[in-house]
């Protein structure tokens, strides 16, 4: 797609995990019984939340910088031609001796829907504190923190000192995006970080590991009340919930023949999004634009696979736009 863009404006830094993944689909639980099962669609991908969204945020026109980490091996050989193939930049990723690139297997059901298995040690587990903090005074206008919770070694007292150092310029967007918490945490655990935080951008099962509470609208007020300026709940099949101090909305998916794999799904909401904010888009715009990229990666296997350009997702977006009544409040 084009060679490795150097010395360019950034229009968007993303900080989180870069990994091979390993797809199958359709499986069922019965592989598990049988001990063997034919799928239709056998294939290496590539994925993590923050290589997906810097993927798609590029093939969308934006100029963006990738902070990661991998491995000195043959994954991570592979990633990097991956990456450099897409036209992003190696030269905020960290590359470590003895590190093992992670590399995810991802089963996918009839329905589109998919389970993991993860490796303990992988690269994506020991992104660090010191792997990030060399290009945080030089990052773009807009930071996406893609992963909280991913890696261990980015604890809450690394995590806030990453948020406090982004948001020394305070016009800078932070925007946060999440997997499920592994210890247990609750949103009392994290209160330290929220205050810095603009765009939190979590799907509802995430957030409520947090809270306890299973209805967005609360988990979004949740947000709001410990300091996030904006809770944007991802709700799957539902679309999205946007929740300020003064402003709640929802937008709903836009409708698609045959979901086939949703891995990925989340990430390209998010960089759908991000990409909004670059452009100035209201917040109803914003997530009329995120649920169309979404709309996209759904209905091909790979996390990315479905977003090849803007033109698909603005076709999906604009049609959206107009019969979306985004502007009704929630409740």
């Amino acid at each position: 797609m084009g060679q490795e863009k150097k010395n360019m404006a950034k229009d968007i830094t993303i900080i989180g995990p870069a990994v091979i993944d390993v797809l199958a689909s359709p499986v069922t639980p019965d592989v598990f019984q049988i001990g063997t099962q034919p799928v239709k669609e056998m294939k290496l991908s590539f994925g993590g939340d923050a290589l997906n969204e810097s993927v798609v945020l590029t093939r969308l026109g934006k100029q963006v910088e990738l902070v990661s980490k991998l491995g000195k091996d043959d994954a991570g050989d592979r990633v990097v031609d991956y990456i450099r193939n897409e036209g992003l930049s190696m030269d905020s990723i960290t590359r470590e001796e003895h590190l093992q690139t992670s590399m995810i297997i991802v089963l996918v059901d009839e329905s589109g829907e998919r389970c993991f298995l993860t490796n303990p040690e992988g690269s994506h587990r020991k992104l660090s504190e010191k792997d990030v903090e060399p290009y945080l005074d030089q990052a773009a206008d807009i930071v996406s923190f893609a992963g909280l919770f991913i890696s261990p070694a980015l604890d809450i007292p690394a995590t806030e000192r990453i948020f406090r150092r982004i948001k020394e310029k305070p016009e800078r967007i932070l925007a946060v995006d999440m997997t499920k918490a592994k210890n247990g945490e609750t949103l009392g655990d994290i209160q330290g970080l929220l205050p810095y935080v603009d765009y939190m951008l979590p799907n509802n099962e995430e957030i409520a590991l947090l809270t306890g509470e299973k209805d967005p609208y609360i988990n979004a007020g949740l947000l709001i009340d410990a300091g996030v300026t904006c809770a944007v709940i991802k709700c799957g099949s539902e679309g999205c919930l946007i929740r300020t101090k003064d402003v709640c909305m929802r937008i709903p998916t836009y409708p698609v023949e045959h979901a086939v794999d949703s891995t990925g799904a989340g990430d390209c909401f998010a960089a759908g999004f991000l990409w909004g904010l670059s452009q100035g888009l209201s917040l109803k715009e914003c997530g009329c634009f995120a649920c169309a990229v979404a709309s996209c990666t759904v209905e091909k296997i790979g996390a990315t696979e479905g977003v090849r350009s803007l033109e698909e997702p603005m076709r999906r977006y604009q049609k959206l736009l107009t019969s979306a009544d985004g502007d009704s409040v929630c409740r």
